[in-house]
């Protein structure tokens, strides 16, 4: 276990080496300023090229004209992948004859891959053709980061009083500066280390006992490089990352972390470099950071706690509970990507969350309902900023002050709209599991008739609305009610919040700034931080604390007491 614990702690300390530089190079990436960086000199030829071939002028557009702009461009996108889903039967690159997807499975597989969810209602390798990977899914795992990358700076930007920018310009620059030589680099190591990249069909071997077995592959290592990259997390098997062509290692194990970790942890540095409060952005780190990693120490306690049933059997006491892990990363590297793919908003897997502990199942759950411990690429450090504007307006409530954030006063309209998208999530996961328990539609596909049931459930709806994609998958979900279901929870728990917060960064920068006084609450100070983090778990206790109870809690205490 010691080894194990110093791995980890290494781990973490190479995320928190990286997020600095990587912090810095994003907000030079998204200067609008061509003096400012040699970056331009690099990538802005090849994005005038792009430019005056798509027809995009680089004008400064309202909030209200970039988040319409992002909407469409989004609705178009799901529009041609869903098409290519269902006639991938009919087109080229599909050497293993698959079908074309039912309607409700393509219609959910699209907005998933588009929301930058990745929640997979089918089998990876056997429910797609190359053509589907490559053309629909990995383009989208360009697109759909890209979005949300653009988006969050474009947000930094007004919160500084800057112009918002423009989406399309955004857009391109997140690809072509950000995505794409980081995931090209990463996709060559990950080839080195093993993972397949071919266009071969699918190999038939013969096994020991003369049995044919169909051995799937493809062009695994590029679709691995930017999955996890850009927080998507679908994965090209059905099992994920547990799969020994996509993490054949434990070398290629630490890589889809670090990547995981990337860009999420690198927000807070390019918003503080933005904002021109370097140390704000640190406290931004550093709070998230602290609620990651009590929420990891939990996890790893209970997983190597397990179950107590089996403890007293003498069948698993020191290797932890080992039900759903694959042996070759064990209980700790098992948990911790765990922690990492639901704090990141990614949702790939390397053990099935499903047979977690119940706590530990509970933790990685919150981590999805918080959506705050780092968020994923841009929408979730959003919501770290939408908690801080908490934050403070309840700080100036309590000393009676109107409160200020980045020297704006946060009124009626911002908070509001605040509001409004804080109870957007819990709307949706609290009403739409409600609506499945109710009916045999939904009922019909929990495969676990007591409290672990409601939490299979609970799970996938978070999951959908969080847009990190990893399931309990114990749950039956490959139906049309569950496809249509997830599917309007993905498209309204990825963009609702995106137009709501442009919209209060909007607001906030028509406003003139207000003068520092002695009555300023300070957000750059160790005080801030603590508050920041005692809003989040009131906030997201309040919400979600009763759904928790009727489900991992009561879970856990059933297995404590001695049931089963």
């Amino acid at each position: 276990m010691f080894t194990t614990i110093l791995s980890i702690i290494i781990i973490l300390l190479a995320a928190a080496f990286l997020a600095k530089p990587m912090g810095i190079y994003l907000a030079k990436a998204f200067d609008y300023n061509a003096n400012a960086t040699g970056l331009d000199k690099i990538y802005g030829p090849i994005e005038n090229i792009l430019f005056k071939l798509s027809g995009i002028k680089k004008v400064n557009q309202s909030w209200k004209h970039y988040a319409l702009s992002l909407v469409l461009t989004n609705g178009f996108m799901i529009v041609i992948v869903y098409l290519i889903f269902r006639l991938q039967g009919i087109l080229p690159l599909n050497p293993s004859d698959i079908a074309g997807m039912e309607p409700t499975l393509a219609f959910n597989t699209a907005i998933s891959f588009m929301t930058n969810t990745n929640l997979q209602h089918y089998s990876g390798e056997s429910g797609l053709s190359y053509l589907s990977q490559m053309i629909g899914i990995m383009f989208m795992m360009f697109a759909a980061p890209g979005t949300a990358l653009a988006v969050a700076i474009a947000f930094v930007r007004a919160l500084a009083g800057k112009s918002i920018g423009n989406f399309f310009v955004d857009f391109m620059r997140a690809i072509i500066r950000v995505l794409l030589p980081i995931s090209f680099a990463a996709a060559i190591i990950f080839i080195a280390l093993g993972v397949p990249q071919t266009l071969e069909p699918t190999v038939t071997a013969q096994t020991i006992d003369g049995a044919e077995q169909n051995i799937a592959r493809g062009p695994v290592g590029s679709f691995l490089s930017i999955k996890e990259l850009g927080n998507n997390g679908g994965g090209f098997f059905g099992v994920n990352s547990a799969h020994p062509f996509e993490n054949p290692n434990a070398l290629s194990n630490l890589l889809q972390i670090l990547l995981m970790l990337l860009l999420p942890t690198a927000m807070p540095f390019t918003y503080g470099r933005m904002v021109g409060n370097a140390k704000q952005g640190r406290i931004l780190f550093v709070s998230m950071g602290m609620i990651f990693v009590v929420f990891l120490g939990l996890t790893l306690t209970h997983e190597y706690l397990g179950n107590p049933a089996l403890n007293n059997l003498g069948l698993q006491h020191e290797a932890g509970s080992m039900e759903g892990k694959e042996v070759r990363f064990g209980t700790g590297q098992s948990a911790l990507y765990a922690v990492v793919t639901t704090a990141s908003e990614t949702g790939a897997v390397n053990t099935m969350h499903d047979t977690m502990t119940p706590i530990g199942g509970m933790l990685v759950l919150f981590n999805m309902l918080l959506n705050t411990v780092y968020g994923g690429v841009g929408a979730g450090f959003m919501n770290v900023i939408m908690y801080a504007m908490i934050a403070v307006f309840l700080s100036g409530l309590m000393v009676g002050r109107t409160p200020e954030f980045l020297g704006k006063k946060i009124e009626g309209k911002e908070m509001k709209l605040i509001a409004v998208t804080m109870l957007m999530q819990p709307l949706l996961i609290l009403g739409a599991s409600a609506i499945a328990l109710l009916s045999p539609l939904g009922t019909d596909a929990i495969s676990n008739a007591g409290f672990h049931g409601i939490s299979q459930v609970v799970y996938e709806y978070t999951s959908s609305a969080a847009n990190n994609g990893s399931g309990f998958e114990g749950l039956g979900d490959a139906t049309p009610f569950w496809n249509i279901s997830t599917g309007l929870v993905m498209y309204f728990g990825r963009f609702f919040g995106l137009v709501t917060m442009l919209a209060v960064a909007g607001s906030l920068a028509a406003k003139k700034l207000v003068p520092e006084t002695a009555g300023t609450f300070r957000t750059d100070h160790s005080l801030f931080g603590t508050i920041l983090i005692g809003t989040i778990f009131i906030v997201g206790a309040l919400t979600f604390f009763p759904t928790l109870v009727l489900g991992p809690v009561a879970e856990y205490l059933t297995i404590q007491a001695g049931g089963i």
